[in-house]
Parts: structure tokens; C-alpha cells; sequence
């Protein structure tokens, strides 16, 4: 948008803090190389546009702003006199994207002086050389820095994970090697057991009917059903008492085995039934290691597909083997991340999956997304571990107009309002020393706003904190997204534009 262009004065220009210390030749040269120009209420520049000139202003009132999502979000609304935004880093020439990291609008007729972006980027290395390479220098150490800090905290999050992982790992490993060494128990005694049975004085139809049995009872476990301790306890007694009337040796020990494959009085008086009562004591003996191996490979099977699942969701959650940047199920990176925190988690918090299933997938950079859920969760964790370890979590979709929202819920003591402004600060955590690096939720952000073009923001009342993330749909993500600075988490409006707040 263009104003009208008024005369350059250089002793009003002079009068502007940025200009004060100038001398009569180079404020000259300023208003021949640059202009004044007046605007209507309305907008300046436009986020995203060619970043053409550096304002600085004159008289009036500045609103910038930002796209977060689908909305226009305030970040600096001033009347201070002298206060400049636009193209701030023209004298960084093509090393850096020149565009408009903003938007920019007045809300009252406003004049502004005016500097082309090439006029300011020469003036700035003709007149302040040092200062320019100090800046330059500035500017690519604190994006270095922010890479090099975001990958440490990256691989702290990698560092619990794996201890976590390692662990969830652990249990269903143990569970399998122990499961194994019984089997091979089992099947051993079962050989000889068998071997018995064969050299005794056994029809060739009783060693069918053996067998037979022997199908029919494997196919039975691995539909049993799931019992009550009080109902396991009342059947296994039954059971004992059945084997004892029967003449079975250690009743008490084989009951037991029954019980948990599903078997009750009904399928022994079945058996009974079938063989003769000199064969029934061997035949028990060998249905019940035909049970214990049966329940011995449901355990390693069980054991296994643990292994597997914990390994695909290793895999989802660092998508190691997926493109950077794709079309996601955001359900499934959520499920990878819980099931990879589950240790941390533990037992006394509650989650609650609180899905929105319709939803559709949405365009982002996974690996990041889930290195958002982590932060967040851990959050949460730490909340509720911090009230007694006990509580709720719960993890919400849904869509919200033109974006998904991903909501994290916990019931732990809230965020009190004096710092719910700074949790986004880089550095400021409230956790003990050495347990938090206080950047969890600056990289969030960065993440969701900068380079998801999504939201984040936090509600909070005692027993009732809420993170909401919301994603674009359909907006398209990109690698050159310029990193912004995380807005604070208050009703207040931002301060003065900045530098930081300027292109």
C-alpha cells in the first residue's frame, strides 16, 4: 500500500531517536535517499510480501501482527514516537529470505519516514561497518545457537526415551526368555510322559482318543475367558477336589493350570468319560503339560508382539524410515508417543483418549509433531506428579473450523497467573535444577507456529490445565518459515515493535 509523499524535512527527521546523532550531511542524504509518507487507517505491508522499505515513524499508531493458522494475532500495538519496523535485515543481503515476517497497519492517519531496503542496506554498511558485521554476526549466532540448543533438547528427550524404552522393552524380553526356558521344560516332560504312555497297556483307540482330547483342549485355552480372583479361587477348588475324588496325584498343583486355560469340572467328567479309569491319571498328566504349553506360547506370543509394537512405535515416533515432511494420522503419532511414555507415565496417572476419528490427516513434519507431544506430556506428568503422582491425563481431538485441534489435559495444581506469561521463555522452567532445561515449550512453539503454521496455547485453573495445539488442515508447511519469537501467554497486548518483532 502506498501513502501520500510529503516533504523531508531533516530537522524533523533528526528529531527521531534513531537519527539523532547523524550530522547534517548524512540527514541529507536520508531524505534525498528516502521520503515521508502519510497513511490513511489501513494496512501498511503484508506478512509474506517482498520486504521493499524500513519504516520508521513519524506521528500516529502501528499495529503489527502475525498469521497464526487461519487468524491475524496482535504482537505490537504502539503510538510511540520513533519506533521502526519493516526491512530490518536488508543489510544481510540474499543470505537471508527478504520478505515481511509481518504485518503491519495503522489505526489512524500516520506518517512514517521511508527508506528503500537497498538505501538502508548500504547506508547501514557504509556508515556503521562494524556494526553491521556485529549484527550480521548477531543474527547467525542466535539462529546457530537455536539449532544447536533445539537438537540438545532433542536428544535429552531421546535420552529418556530410550532409558523408558529400554525398560518397557525389558519386561516382555524376561517374560519370553522365561517362558522359553519353562517350555522346554514342559515339552521334555511331555515327551516323557508320552513315552510312558505309549510303552503301557494302551489300545491303539485309547492312544487316538488321547489324542483327540488333546486337540480339542489346545483349541479350548485359547479361548478361555477371563475370571474374577474369586471366581478362579472357586473353580480351582473344584477342580482340586474333583482330581483328589479321581485318584490324580498333586490335584492342588495341576488345578491351577486348568483353571487359568478355561477348563472346569465339565470338561474332566468329558475326559473321564472318554478313557479308562486306569488311563485317566496319565492322561491328566499329559493334558496339563499340553496346557502349560499352550499358556507357555501364549506368553511368548504375547511377549513378542509387545517387542513389535514398542519397536513400530519407536519407528513412528522418530520416523526414521518416513519423509520429513508428509500427510500424517495425527492418532497414530499421538498412540507412538504415549505408548513410548508410557514408563514415565505410570501407573497412577490415568489417561483418556478422548479421539475425534472423522478428523482428516493433516500436513506436517511428524518427527517435530511428536517431539511437541513429548514436551507436552512431560509437562503434564510432571503436574500431576507433583500433587501426589495421582491424577488424569487426557488427550483430545477434534476440528475446529479449518484446523485440528490436539488438546493435553491435566488435573495437576495449574499454572499460577504470575508466571503463566514467561512459560514460553526460553530458559524458565519451574521444575527443580537438573530436571528442566526450560526450553520444552519455546521449541513447541517454534515448532507448531513457525514451522506447522499451527497455534499453541494453555488454559489454567487449579486441577484443570489445558495445552491446545491447533494445525491448518490444509495450509502448506515449508522449510523457509521464518522463526518468530513465542508471544507471551496473557490477555495483555504485546509492547513496542522490536527489531525481533520486524523483518
Amino acid at each position: 500500500m502506498s501513502g501520500r509523499v510529503l516533504p523531508c524535512s531533516p530537522q524533523e527527521i533528526a528529531s527521531l531517536f534513531l537519527f539523532e546523532k547523524l550530522s547534517p550531511e548524512q540527514l541529507g542524504r536520508l531524505c534525498a535517499e528516502g521520503r515521508v509518507e502519510r497513511f490513511d487507517a489501513g494496512p501498511v505491508y503484508a506478512e509474506g510480501a517482498p520486504a521493499s522499505c524500513f519504516y520508521v515513524m513519524i506521528e500516529g499508531t502501528v499495529v503489527l501482527s502475525r498469521r497464526v493458522g487461519g487468524d491475524d494475532v496482535e504482537v505490537g500495538r504502539t503510538s510511540q514516537r520513533g519506533v521502526y519496523a519493516g526491512a530490518m535485515q536488508a543489510y544481510l543481503g540474499d543470505q537471508v529470505p527478504q520478505v515481511y515476517n509481518n504485518s503491519m497497519r495503522v489505526t489512524e492517519s500516520t506518517r512514517f519516514f521511508v527508506l528503500p531496503a537497498q538505501s538502508f542496506a548500504d547506508i547501514m554498511q557504509e556508515w556503521f561497518p562494524m556494526a553491521a558485521h556485529l549484527l550480521e554476526g548477531l543474527f547467525f549466532g542466535s539462529r546457530s545457537t537455536q539449532q544447536v540448543i533445539g537438537q540438545r533438547e532433542r536428544l535429552l528427550a531421546l535420552g529418556s526415551l530410550s532409558a523408558g524404552l529400554t525398560h518397557e522393552l525389558n519386561n516382555p524380553a524376561a517374560a519370553a526368555v522365561r517362558a522359553t526356558a519353562t517350555l522346554r521344560e514342559r515339552v521334555g516332560k511331555m515327551r516323557h510322559k508320552l513315552a510312558v504312555i505309549t510303552q503301557g497297556p494302551y489300545s491303539r483307540e485309547a492312544l487316538a482318543e488321547l489324542i483327540e482330547i488333546q486337540e480339542r483342549t489346545a483349541e479350548l485355552v485359547a479361548k478361555a475367558p477371563v475370571l474374577s480372583p474369586m471366581e478362579a479361587s472357586d473353580r480351582e477348588d473344584e477342580l482340586t477336589d474333583w482330581l483328589e475324588d479321581h485318584g490324580i496325584a498333586e490335584g492342588w498343583r495341576i488345578a491351577p493350570v486348568f483353571v487359568q486355560a478355561g477348563l472346569d469340572t465339565d470338561w474332566l467328567d468329558h475326559v473321564a468319560a472318554i478313557v479308562a479309569d486306569d488311563v485317566l491319571p496319565g492322561a491328566i498328566g499329559w493334558l496339563s503339560y499340553t496346557v502349560e504349553t499352550e499358556l507357555l506360547m501364549d506368553e511368548i506370543d504375547d511377549s513378542t508382539t509387545r517387542i513389535s509394537h514398542l519397536v513400530d512405535a519407536a519407528k513412528q515416533y522418530s520416523q526414521l524410515d518416513r519423509a520429513a515432511h508428509r500427510v500424517v494420522d495425527v492418532h497414530e503419532l499421538l498412540d507412538s508417543t504415549l505408548l513410548m511414555l508410557s514408563g514415565k507415565i505410570g501407573r497412577g496417572i490415568r489417561v483418556v483418549k478422548e479421539y475425534d476419528r472423522s478428523v482428516p490427516d493433516v500436513p506436517a513434519y511428524p518427527a517435530e509433531l511428536n517431539q511437541v507431544w513429548t514436551n507436552l506430556i512431560d509437562n503434564a506428568v510432571f503436574a500431576i506428579g507433583s500433587t501426589g503422582g495421582e491424577g488424569t491425563l487426557t488427550v483430545r481431538t477434534a476440528r475446529v473450523g479449518d484446523r485440528l485441534l490436539v488438546e493435553f489435559r491435566d488435573t495437576g495444581p495449574g499454572i499460577p497467573a504470575d508466571i503463566r506469561s514467561r512459560i514460553f521463555d526460553p530458559f524458565f522452567t519451574t521444575k527443580p535444577v537438573g530436571e528442566g532445561t526450560g526450553l520444552g515449550l519455546d521449541i513447541s512453539w517454534r515448532i507448531v507456529v513457525s514451522k506447522h503454521h499451527g497455534s499453541l496455547q494453555v488454559e489454567s485453573v487449579p486441577g484443570d490445565t489445558r495445552f491446545q495445539v491447533l494445525l491448518p488442515l490444509t495450509a502448506p508447511v515449508t522449510d523457509t518459515a521464518p522463526d518468530t519469537e513465542p508471544p507471551a501467554a496473557s490477555d495483555t497486548a504485546p509492547g513496542t515493535p522490536t527489531p525481533e518483532e520486524s523483518s
